[in-house]
């Protein structure tokens, strides 16, 4: 089995539907400019009261990505030395 390497980001999903959809907010959203995402950690969970009712829902996700191996992972651009 392969050994991977990742790195971690902090994201914040919102959503005036709920919880699952704030997730799916960040994940999507992350997606689509990090490559290789793999899992999250819910961090936090909070909510906006309106008018005595809840209005919004927003999640922090700690997220992670496989990171590429050798040129791949600095952009490829360069040689080695």
């Amino acid at each position: 089995m392969p050994e991977h390497v990742y790195k971690v980001v902090e994201l914040v999903g919102s959503s005036k539907v709920g919880i699952d959809d704030a997730i799916q907010t960040a994940i999507g959203r992350a997606g689509a400019s990090l490559r290789n995402l793999r899992w999250f950690e819910v961090i936090q969970v909070r909510g906006e009261i309106v008018e005595g009712r809840v209005g919004h829902y927003q999640v922090t996700l700690k997220a992670g990505f496989t990171l590429l191996d050798g040129l791949r992972a600095s952009g490829g651009g360069g040689r080695r030395a």
